[in-house]
């Protein structure tokens, strides 16, 4: 009898040897080495290399080659696939619903990037309070301290976390020890493992007219494109600060440009974009904002733990199917 088959859409750089221990004596694993969509759309009919695959495990490089998940893909995946193990918190890349209608589940690896993306977070936060983004290009120009002014202590702000999480709470927990004034969050339902310094708001208009800071936490879907609009941004107090480790398209783009412009917002730091790789040039013009290259899970500890917990996920399927860390989607 032939051992079930997994394809590896993407890289495996740190957890070669987990990949070994952990599926190498009950699976067939198999590298996707196509350099098109067309070709692996190809090799998934039944005389194709990636037929009868059972699993995959998939890492966002492979859109480089063969595009997103999407409803045409996941819809030629042959009837015999049942879990696909993505390699990362956010899933966006992923047709969650074309995966409900065919039967297959989707796990993501929350947890895994909860430092390294909190870190980013706090440095965007500290960043964004004391112009040091601002300050750093001053020196390397040689312009010392030219053009700035006296910026903000953590102390005397409210930071407002949109998305409770465990990249929220994280962060919010390396928040409270510099510490900010007052930490507030809302989520879809109170958290009940949060601290008792995190006050919950049962709204989010609540949560913008009380935050000094709004640091969004909170992943993509249909319902939170745009879910930080120009309403949403004018609920904020003159003079706050929006960061984003999430994804770019939860913030109305255009609407955070203009309050940047007319003054509403005195900061911003953004880790994410609606157009990845491709940065808008306007934000380039703002020295008040600091821009990062989507950096949240780029540390080597980080990415480690994101390929042991995508391929745990698939053994976990493999030995009892069931499997953890099914996304958002499949527990709403």
């Amino acid at each position: 009898m032939s051992l079930p088959k997994i394809v590896i859409c993407g890289d495996i750089v740190w957890a070669h040897e987990e990949l070994q221990e952990m599926l190498g004596s009950t699976t067939t694993i198999v590298n996707m080495d196509c350099q098109t969509r067309q070709d692996f759309l190809s090799n998934l009919s039944d005389s194709g290399k990636y037929s009868n695959v059972v699993g995959f495990y998939r890492h966002n490089s492979s859109a480089d080659r063969i595009g997103i998940f999407d409803a045409e893909l996941i819809n030629a995946l042959p009837p015999s696939c049942k879990w696909i193990a993505h390699n990362g918190a956010g899933y966006d890349q992923i047709d969650i619903a074309a995966c409900k209608k065919r039967g297959i589940r989707v796990s993501n690896t929350p947890g895994a990037v909860d430092e390294g993306t909190a870190t980013t977070a706090l440095y965007l936060l500290l960043s964004s309070l004391r112009q040091f983004s601002i300050a750093e290009r001053n020196l390397r120009s040689l312009k010392w301290k030219t053009g700035l002014i006296p910026a903000h202590d953590p102390s005397a702000m409210t930071l407002g976390i949109l998305g409770m999480g465990g990249i929220g709470m994280h962060f919010a927990t390396m928040a409270n020890a510099l510490p900010v004034k007052k930490i507030l969050y809302y989520n879809r339902a109170p958290k009940k493992d949060a601290p008792a310094w995190a006050e919950y708001v049962s709204t989010m208009d609540e949560l913008l007219e009380r935050s000094d800071v709004l640091s969004v936490h909170c992943p993509l879907n249909e319902h939170t494109v745009g879910l930080v609009g120009e309403k949403q941004i004018r609920k904020l107090k003159k003079g706050s600060i929006i960061i984003n480790t999430a994804r770019g398209k939860v913030i109305d783009e255009a609407a955070l440009i203009k309050a940047l412009e007319d003054g509403h917002l005195y900061a911003a730091g953004l880790d994410v974009y609606p157009d990845e790789p491709n940065v808008n040039p306007r934000l380039m013009e703002f020295r008040n904002v600091t821009l990062l290259p989507h950096m949240g899970t780029e540390t080597q500890e980080s990415q480690r733990a994101m390929e042991v917990r995508a391929l745990q996920n698939l053994k976990d399927y493999f030995q009892s199917g069931l499997g953890k860390d099914l996304v958002l989607e499949y527990r709403s």
